[in-house]
């Protein structure tokens, strides 16, 4: 099974590909920015399961070479895409006064634009049965709680959410199942700069175990849906 994972350099993406490694039956590209940190993975899963495929792609989700650097890189290891999960995200704790136009569209390029942009480019690669996941945020469901200095955080899962709605019916046709996973309180660095001196309920390791099977299994069940994954306010 083919599998490709954003923001796979810490955190959860970090550990969804720690999981899959342990299976022989997954190849996994694991696309961040940071190389050593990618590199490590690797070694580290190597090291774990000598069976295991791991393949560090370095890349800034940020950029507009997606066709021209990142496809021929994916292509090299790929003909199909059987899973992709788009796990990269950026948090942004600011007052919305303070906030610069740079620092919403950088949000935006990696909280919606980036998971846009790898579905565009993976499609022609997906086949029936494949699997999208987007990772997203209860900050983006409407009617959840919000928090002062998280406004365009939230933004840019809500419309995630609701790229993932409008893509599931699109895809129907193809038999391409897309979902968004709206992600509560885990202990990452992210949840630290959001809420200072606040404990989360799960670790990454418990959160990247409910992904993963989601991810292999959630599309037997679901398609379009906006599934909350919490247990805590926030």
């Amino acid at each position: 099974m083919n599998i490709i994972v954003t923001g796979a350099s810490k955190g959860i993406g970090l550990d969804i590909v720690r999981i899959l490694a342990a299976s022989d039956k997954c190849k996994i590209i694991a696309i961040a920015r940071s190389e050593s940190a990618l590199f490590r993975l690797r070694d580290e899963c190597n090291a774990a399961y000598p069976e295991s495929i791991v393949i560090p792609i370095v890349f800034d989700l940020t950029v507009s070479a997606y066709r021209t650097e990142l496809l021929p890189r994916i292509e090299k290891h790929f003909n199909r895409v059987d899973i992709l999960i788009n796990n990269a995200g950026k948090l942004i704790n600011k007052p919305f006064e303070t906030l610069s136009e740079y620092e919403f569209d950088n949000l935006m390029d990696v909280n919606v634009k980036s998971a846009f942009k790898l579905i565009r480019l993976c499609l022609p690669m997906m086949h029936k049965n494949a699997h999208i996941v987007n990772i997203g945020s209860m900050g983006g469901v409407q009617g959840s709680a919000k928090f002062p200095g998280l406004s365009i955080y939230s933004a840019s899962k809500g419309a995630l959410a609701i790229m993932t709605e409008c893509l599931a019916e699109e895809l129907k046709g193809r038999h391409i199942s897309i979902n968004c996973l709206a992600l509560g309180a885990v202990q990452t660095e992210m949840f630290h700069a959001a809420f200072p001196g606040a404990k989360a309920p799960n670790t990454t390791e418990q959160m990247a175990t409910y992904i993963t099977e989601f991810a292999l299994k959630g599309h037997n069940f679901y398609n379009g849906k906006i599934l909350p994954v919490s247990v805590s306010t926030p």
